[in-house]
């Protein structure tokens, strides 16, 4: 059995790194492409050889653009290279970017099967980006993968029974094997001179935090006024959105950093506040409360006994929760009903019949 992964954001990288071992260890051949949606080196190549995974079969070099723009090149990109090879039994898609939305739409069009991983997720905003490319990517698959029971639920919800497999999350799969990796080949000395326990870790990228002054400015009025250090591993984006500001000495930025050194802050760090998707989780995962910087989740797992929080990008809000711990232990979701979630996906591949 042939299979091609299309991955294009550091998110995607780090699910295909676990599955592909899946993959590979049930003897599905993988063929591997990158559409180049990141393409800066901290973001996109270093993240192969750090997880152990092939270098991309090809790249199709797509780079930023509008959201027309970029999808529209990555299924160019992406219709030339199934053209130009022996065409696979699966596309194989990750989550909710416009590299998902491309390859599907493509794949979907040339009649190949196609399988979602991290399927049935809905924040019920229909303003995000992301929320249009998995409803769009759900409805055209083949076979769905969800990582959580309201994942299934909400499919069940749209009328979407066939395909549907709870496989469990291939996120949970990467930290648990990562985490122990970080602890030796990415020290904490090696990122930061801060003290484990002592400083905030933060992430901010979203269009809707970084495109809105009012919000970003409240965001980084907050995270002034927390008493410790924060630790910022700043995108692209956001460093240029932020020219002109002037942060407060307490908020240490650096460049974007690699997964292990990403797990080494989450398991040090005394709390999260971010507004990506997959650090919510991370965090739950490893012991860490989390706040989250938007006005909803599609993990709403993460916020029992207040392990995760729903502040938006107002100041007060994110203080009050900073200052909130949570109760009791961490809700564990997530696990596959047996084995690994990424074990499970090459198992349904192999077994499945039209």
């Amino acid at each position: 059995m042939k299979v091609v992964t299309v991955v294009g954001a550091r998110p995607q990288f780090i699910k295909a790194a676990v599955v592909s071992h899946a993959l590979r260890d049930s003897g599905i051949e993988e063929r591997i492409v990158h559409t180049g949606q990141h393409y800066d080196r901290n973001m996109s190549d270093v993240f192969f050889s750090e997880l152990g995974i092939p270098e991309p079969h090809h790249n199709l070099g797509v780079g930023s653009g509008s959201h027309a723009i970029q999808t529209a090149s990555m299924m160019t990109g992406f219709e030339d290279y199934l053209n130009a090879s022996e065409l696979p039994e699966w596309v194989l898609v990750y989550g909710d970017t416009n590299s998902t939305l491309a390859a599907s739409m493509v794949a979907s069009k040339m009649g190949i099967k196609l399988a979602h991983v991290e399927a049935g997720l809905r924040s019920m905003n229909m303003k995000m980006p992301e929320e249009i490319n998995r409803i769009v990517t759900d409805r055209l698959s083949d076979l769905l993968f969800c990582p959580t029971q309201t994942a299934v639920d909400m499919l069940t919800k749209e009328g979407i029974s066939r395909g549907v497999h709870l496989s469990g999350d291939v996120m949970l799969d990467a930290t648990r094997f990562y985490a122990e990796k970080a602890s030796t080949n990415a020290p904490l000395s090696s990122i930061t001179q801060l003290e484990a326990g002592n400083y905030y870790l933060a992430t901010v990228h979203r269009a809707e935090n970084t495109d809105d002054p009012g919000r970003l400015s409240s965001i980084f009025d907050a995270l002034s006024d927390l008493r410790a250090p924060v630790l910022l591993p700043l995108h692209p984006r956001t460093r240029a959105k932020l020219k002109g500001h002037t942060l407060a000495d307490t908020i240490r930025i650096i460049d974007p950093i690699s997964y292990l050194s990403m797990l080494t802050l989450i398991t040090s760090c005394k709390k999260v506040l971010t507004d990506s998707g997959g650090l919510q989780k991370e965090a739950v995962w490893l012991g860490k409360s989390c706040i989250t910087l938007r006005d909803e989740t599609e993990w709403v797992e993460t916020l029992e006994n207040n392990w995760n929080q729903i502040v938006g990008a107002d100041k007060t809000a994110i203080l009050n929760a900073c200052a909130m711990d949570p109760v009791g232990r961490p809700p564990a979701f997530g696990d596959a009903p047996s084995g690994t979630a990424s074990s499970q996906i090459a198992k349904v591949l192999l077994d499945w019949k039209t």
